[in-house]
């Protein structure tokens, strides 16, 4: 599954089985606009992945933490400590970002649940 803009760059996106492998094969997850605010989507989010399993790398130039966990501000620095994927949560579809994460060699999820997409997978 791929993504694109008008200038015709293609992004790779994981499809259904690249989701379910990532999921049970990667532990560390950079989560894009999380947030601290318990009201926020982002937040339910990080907080179901984290007693999952996950290690997440909030991503979010506006905060210092979510949950406990240090925030970095650019999807760079999330690069950087070594998460595997970026995933971007249902709704968000960001091709700049996606760009940098593929040319960083992390896999690519966007408009996914993370929440919904473990508990489908788990049903399997």
């Amino acid at each position: 599954m791929n993504a694109g803009d008008s200038s015709g760059r293609i992004v790779p996106l994981l499809d259904d089985a690249g989701i379910a492998d990532l999921l049970r094969t990667s532990r560390r997850i950079a989560v894009v606009s999380a947030s601290s605010n318990v009201a926020r989507p982002s937040n339910g989010v990080f907080r179901a992945l984290v007693p999952a399993g996950y290690t997440c790398v909030p991503v979010n130039p506006n905060e210092t933490e979510v949950e406990g966990v240090a925030a970095v501000s650019t999807l760079a620095e999330a690069v950087t400590v070594g998460a595997r994927a970026l995933w971007l949560q249902l709704g968000v579809i960001n091709l700049e970002s996606a760009r940098i994460a593929a040319a960083g060699g992390l896999a690519v999820v966007m408009n996914r649940c993370t929440a919904i997409e473990i508990r489908r997978i788990g049903q399997r």
